[in-house]
């Protein structure tokens, strides 16, 4: 089906930080296919992870316990607020269970009346009929109505909004903690504090939505490290897996039990081998200096892109680690990326006006340089 704007590019290869044509062309990717290859391109560990397992056992569905499984739950629980995880495939199957545990909860709590579920404007959390409800994106949404009924929105970073849109029948509050597709938008420590105390006064669900910012991206581990505001559930995908498909939904020891058998499924989720290749990647991501370099790397990037709003080329850059933005004066964005791509550089736009930049958290400042040049040019024109 004809549902993705592909560029003009194919590849066969992928290694590090660099993707191959079938011509043994190298592209340099800061897509990272879309933060899924957060350790670059068939990372050793990844790889050897997935070969043994694969060896081994490669499914059995979730009648019964696997190994990997179990220890790649841990592994979130103990490196993130403790509790339990179910695993799915992706992050809009993620959310979907995030949805459905706070519905329930809401339900034993307040009854049929508690089942609102608040969103941001201009925020991300996928494609499924529930994720999409709560996908403040008009254009995303339009094609598909009637949504979901108990799904609202408010702006992001606006305290009096969510405070006039919260009541007790608001089951949860759901946030990406930077919002991705949306082109990048960290939130203010002050709205997620103001969240957090609202969900606790009103007993919502606080439920982050790190499908993308997690694993790394930001420079911690997961991004609600950074303003130290701990919340109820958090979902992962992407990168988890080292680009195998994976999703999971924590939720802290308070809510961990909320479902129960039969109340939520999936056949592959938290299969043996994505759940390896995912050990492996904490494994790497765990190691001591790693998540520092990431973020040194990070503010080495956000700098060289201020210098271009400094310059007058771009209006604004903003992000935080190597989840980064900048936003243009000229709906040219595609335009760029088209430029890039001859330049075999790979980049991404999500809007008319806006620029992303997700490269492998393993890329040095000699390929940032790379970019922060081709910009620097093909913006001047």
């Amino acid at each position: 089906m004809g549902t993705y704007a592909r560029q003009p590019a194919g590849f066969i290869r992928g290694e590090g930080c660099y993707l191959y044509d079938a011509g043994g062309e190298a592209y340099l990717d800061f897509v990272s296919g879309l933060s899924i290859n957060n350790l670059g391109h068939c990372h050793p560990a990844v790889v050897a992870a997935i070969h043994e397992q694969a060896a081994a056992l490669i499914n059995t569905c979730n009648l019964y316990y696997t190994e990997p499984q179990a220890e790649l739950a841990q592994l979130i629980s103990e490196n993130a607020f403790g509790g339990k995880v179910f695993f799915s495939n992706s992050g809009a199957e993620a959310n979907e269970c995030a949805i459905k545990l706070a519905r329930k909860l809401g339900r034993e709590q307040g009854g049929d009346a508690k089942h609102r579920i608040i969103s941001l404007e201009n925020g991300f959390h996928g494609r499924t009929m529930a994720s999409l409800s709560a996908t403040a994106q008009p254009a995303k949404q339009e094609p598909f109505k009637p949504l979901l009924p108990g799904f609202s929105y408010v702006p992001r970073n606006d305290i009096a909004a969510l405070e006039a849109a919260m009541d007790d029948d608001v089951c949860a509050l759901l946030l990406e903690p930077v919002q991705g597709e949306g082109g990048v938008y960290p939130l203010e420590a002050s709205f997620l504090a103001a969240a957090r105390e609202l969900a606790d006064r009103h007993r919502a669900l606080l439920v982050f939505d790190e499908v993308q910012t997690g694993m790394g991206r930001t420079g911690r581990l997961f991004a609600y490290e950074h303003a130290g505001i701990v919340p109820d559930v958090m979902t992962l995908a992407k990168s988890l897996g080292g680009a195998m498909p994976i999703g999971a939904t924590l939720a802290a020891p308070d809510y961990a039990d909320v479902l129960g058998p039969g109340m939520h499924g999936s056949t592959f989720g938290g299969g043996p081998v994505p759940c390896a290749a995912g050990m492996a990647v904490f494994g790497e991501l765990l190691k001591p200096g790693f998540l520092d370099g990431v973020a040194a790397r990070g503010d080495h990037f956000l700098s060289a892109l201020t210098g271009l709003a400094e310059e007058g080329l771009v209006v604004e850059a903003r992000g935080i680690g190597l989840m980064l933005a900048v936003e243009l004066d000229e709906p040219k964005a595609a335009g760029i990326v088209s430029q890039a791509l001859d330049r075999k550089i790979i980049i991404n736009n999500t809007s008319d006006t806006t620029l992303r930049f997700l490269p492998p958290l393993i890329a040095d400042e000699g390929m940032i340089d790379q970019v922060i040049e081709f910009l620097r040019n093909a913006l001047r024109g």
